[in-house]
C-alpha cells in the first residue's frame, strides 16, 4: 500500500467502477459492489486490496497473496494459479490495466507540484541545532532531526523524515522518503523521484504510477548527482553504511545491503538486490531483477544481466558477468587469436 505521509487515496471504489475504467469483463458469480480500497503488491495486499499478475515469474507470491482482487492476463486458469479467496480479473493487458488502477486512487502520484506560501511548511517538525542554508524549503509533515545540516536550494518533500546529524548537501532534493542519522549527501543528488516504469504498446508508452518509498539507512553516504529512484509499490532501500560513489544511478524497488560500496558511473536497474558488503566498480551494471549475493565484487564495465544470479564471495567481470578467472583467461585467449599470424606469415 501506499504510506498516507506522501500519497492521498482517493478511493475506495466499486469492483463494477473499476472493471469499467479498465474495459474488463464483469467477473461472474461475484458481487459487483464490494469495496476495493486500495492496491498493493501481492505480497502486501489485503483482503481490500487489488494487486496484479503478469504471468512471469512470482507465481508463488500469486499462489499464497491474501489478495481480495487480482489483474491477470487473459490466458490464465484461476484453478491452476489463483487461490479460492482471490477474484481474478483477466486482463488484456495487465501493465495498462493496473496503471490505469493505480492512477484512480493516486491521481497526483507523479505530479511534481508545490502549492505551500513559507519556504519552510509550518506543519514541518524541525529539531534542535538544524542549520538550514539558503533557499532551502521543506514542506508539510516533513520532519528534521537534531544537528541536521541542509545546504542552500535544497528540497525536503512533504512527509520526508530524517535522522539526526545529517549533512546534506545543496541543491538536493528529497521525495518520499525516510532517511537515517549521521547520512551525507553530496550536492545535486535527487533521492525518491518517479521510478522509471511504463506500461508500452503500440500506442506508445503510458506511466505507471510509482507508490512506493526510499529508505536511507544510518551512516550511508550518497555522492554528488547521485539519483535514487522510490518504489513502484514497495520500496528502494539502501543499506546501513553503504558508500555510493558519484554520477550513480539505483532504479526502483532496489536493495542495496549494508556496506556496500558502488563507484562512480554505475547503475543498478529495478528490482535487483545486492547483499552485504558488494563492491561494485565503475561504469558496472546491473540490469533487472539480478541478485548479486554477500561479498562478491564486480569489475568496472561488467555487465549482470536481466535475472541473473551471482554467488557471494567471488569476483566477477566481463559481459555477461562471470567469475573474474573465467573473464581474464578468455581476455588472453582472444589476444592469443589476435597475435596469431596468418598462413602468407603475416599479422593483423
Amino acid at each position: 500500500m501506499a504510506d498516507p505521509r506522501f500519497y492521498d487515496n482517493r478511493g475506495p471504489f466499486t469492483l463494477k467502477d473499476i472493471c469499467a475504467r479498465i474495459g474488463a469483463a464483469l467477473p461472474q458469480d461475484v458481487d459487483m459492489a464490494a469495496i476495493v480500497e486500495d492496491v498493493a503488491s501481492l505480497s502486501g495486499a489485503g483482503a481490500t486490496h487489488l494487486s496484479f499478475y503478469t504471468g512471469k515469474g512470482a507465481a508463488s507470491e500469486l499462489s499464497g497473496t491474501m489478495a481480495g482482487f487480482c489483474l491477470v492476463p487473459a490466458a490464465l486458469r484461476k484453478a491452476d494459479e489463483a487461490p479460492a479467496n482471490v477474484v481474478v480479473i483477466p486482463c488484456a493487458s495487465v501493465q495498462h490495466a493496473f496503471s490505469t488502477v493505480a492512477e484512480m486512487f493516486y491521481p497526483d502520484a507523479n505530479r511534481i507540484a508545490w502549492a505551500q506560501q513559507t519556504a519552510v511548511d509550518p506543519r514541518a517538525e524541525i529539531g534542535e541545532g538544524v542549520v538550514l542554508g539558503h533557499g532551502v524549503v521543506i514542506g508539510a509533515y516533513a520532519q528534521v532531526g537534531d544537528g541536521t545540516y541542509i545546504g542552500p536550494n535544497s528540497v525536503i518533500g512533504r512527509g520526508v523524515a530524517i535522522g539526526r546529524g545529517t549533512e546534506i548537501g545543496s541543491n538536493v532534493s528529497i521525495s518520499h522518503a525516510y532517511v537515517g542519522d549521521q547520512v551525507l549527501i553530496l550536492p545535486g543528488a535527487q533521492i525518491g523521484q518517479p521510478g522509471f516504469g511504463f506500461a508500452s504498446s503500440a500506442q506508445g508508452h503510458v506511466k505507471t504510477p510509482q507508490l512506493g518509498r526510499v529508505i536511507v539507512q544510518d551512516k550511508v553516504e550518497i555522492g554528488a548527482c547521485v539519483t535514487i529512484d522510490r518504489g513502484a509499490l514497495g520500496d528502494t532501500v539502501i543499506g546501513e553504511g553503504t558508500k555510493i560513489d558519484n554520477l550513480v544511478q539505483i532504479g526502483h524497488n532496489v536493495h542495496l545491503g549494508r556496506h556496500c560500496v558502488i563507484v562512480g558511473q554505475a547503475g543498478i536497474a529495478g528490482s535487483s538486490t545486492l547483499g552485504d558488503f558488494v563492491v561494485m566498480g565503475a561504469q558496472a551494471g546491473v540490469s533487472d531483477h539480478a541478485r548479486v549475493g554477500n561479498g562478491a565484487r564486480i569489475a568496472g564495465r561488467a555487465a549482470v544481466i536481466p535475472g541473473q544470479d551471482l554467488e557471494g564471495g567471488h569476483d566477477y567481470g566481463g559481459v555477461p558477468a562471470k567469475p573474474a578467472k573465467i573473464w581474464m583467461r578468455e581476455l588472453h585467449a582472444v589476444a592469443a587469436l589476435v597475435k596469431r599470424p596468418k598462413r602468407d606469415g603475416s599479422h593483423d
